[in-house]
């Protein structure tokens, strides 16, 4: 099927119960078992199905099935929010005395995240050069365990050389976490490109309306083989025993979903709920009509400002003359870059005003909405890092990014021209 299709009938069966024609919000926190022996299957994977929410919940599971079939995967796991999608992901396969490679081109919370936040825990983030991945190599050891990167990066709309590093990850036999939020499943397919694990803020493109938080990791088909016997990854193929001696490589299930499900939403939490699960189910309904939109609108508004003589640089890949370009070329369908544009004017003090002034669009952190949204990177998003560090992954003072949402691009080209 399609992924307008799928992102319609996937995960859900119609006919089941009472044949809603909308998926059912299931608001529930645990389930009855038929008897203690049901019970005792289900806890000891013999059974599969609910056994308490906060593992899962049959509107979430609606929404993990479809999510992985529109991205192409073998399985998924939603969570609270993106950013424990990530952490999840890195905890996954890392633990204190191991490293992650990650790119030099990444969301704020991101870099917080995985060079503040795990290094507390004792594990080390090394940047890689995004853009050739010419370095990458150099900073792998037998103790790391992931390489971390955007498949297209917020708030620096820059793409990283994918090709290059999942062929210096294969030869390493490190796993490949791609966050996939911007480009989205129907713009870029991690899974064809060879990469292992994908990760998303389904609290932006995926929900279109800002109205719910979630996050969700996917697996590639195959990537038992991968895991199984690979000593980086011990845990997976020794005794779990705090799950009764599981050994995660022995199973059928897709390993690393799994481990997720049964390790670290059983013990730190950071579950969807069934409501948030709903409305990211009807995100997913019209994704695909969406990003046509909001890449068509980038575009446009993206050459308006290439031509603006106030408009001091634009990154948008879209744009012929963009560094970015042949890339998108290479690794997004038709070509298309979403919906993310970052310009610069001539100083902070310009940015402050242009945004202030601004009608139509929002003064808002959050991206991916049907409404188009300024901010200020520096100054919010990346607020915590440093002036050297800013400079260093990309983003000046005087940097704004739009989110450009559905609306008719003439409307807001006119709101741009008007304070500009």
């Amino acid at each position: 099927m399609g992924q307008s299709t799928i992102g319609v009938h996937a995960g859900y069966d119609k006919n089941f119960g009472l044949g809603t024609t909308s998926v059912p919000i299931y608001q529930t926190t645990a389930y009855n078992f038929r008897d203690a022996e049901h019970a005792a299957n289900l806890f000891a994977l013999k059974e599969l199905g609910p056994i308490y929410s906060r593992l899962t919940n049959p509107t979430v599971e609606v929404f993990e099935k479809r999510f992985a079939e529109i991205e192409g995967g073998v399985a998924a796991l939603a969570t609270a929010s993106g950013a424990s999608a990530i952490f999840y992901s890195i905890i996954n396969v890392a633990e204190a005395g191991d490293n992650v490679v990650i790119s030099d081109n990444l969301y704020g919370g991101s870099i917080t995240l995985l060079t503040h936040t795990i290094k507390r825990m004792g594990i080390e983030a090394r940047v890689f050069k995004s853009s050739d991945a010419s370095n990458l190599e150099d900073l792998i050891d037998d103790k790391t365990k992931a390489i971390f990167f955007e498949s297209l990066a917020n708030p620096q709309i820059t793409i990283t050389d994918i090709e290059k590093t999942v062929e210096v990850a294969k030869k390493h036999k490190v796993l490949t976490i791609c966050d996939n939020t911007v480009a989205t499943p129907i713009l870029f397919e991690p899974f064809k490109w060879g990469i292992d694990v994908s990760v998303h803020s389904a609290s932006k493109y995926t929900n279109g309306q800002g109205s719910a938080l979630g996050g969700v990791i996917v697996e590639r088909e195959g990537l038992n083989d991968f895991i199984k016997g690979n000593d980086r990854y011990y845990h997976f193929n020794t005794p779990d025993e705090s799950y009764h001696g599981l050994v995660y490589s022995d199973l059928p299930l897709p390993n690393f979903t799994l481990r997720v499900r049964l390790a670290l939403l059983r013990d730190i939490g950071a579950s969807l709920s069934a409501h948030s699960a709903w409305i990211l189910i009807q995100g997913l309904e019209t994704l695909t009509l969406r990003m046509e939109k909001h890449s068509s609108n980038a575009l446009e508004v993206a050459k308006f400002l290439e031509l603006h003589p106030k408009v001091q640089a634009v990154s948008y890949p879209g744009l012929a003359n963009n560094s970015e370009y042949e890339k998108a070329q290479k690794y997004f369908k038709d070509g298309k870059a979403s919906g993310l544009i970052s310009f610069e004017v001539e100083s902070f003090e310009e940015a402050k005003r242009v945004i202030d002034s601004i009608e139509l669009f929002g003064v808002v952190v959050n991206i991916g909405d049907s409404k188009s949204l300024i901010t200020h990177p520096a100054s919010t998003t990346h607020s915590q890092l440093s002036q050297e560090e800013l400079l260093k992954v990309g983003i000046n003072p005087s940097s704004i990014r739009l989110s450009i949402g559905i609306e008719d691009s003439e409307d807001l080209i006119a709101a741009l021209e008007k304070v500009l």
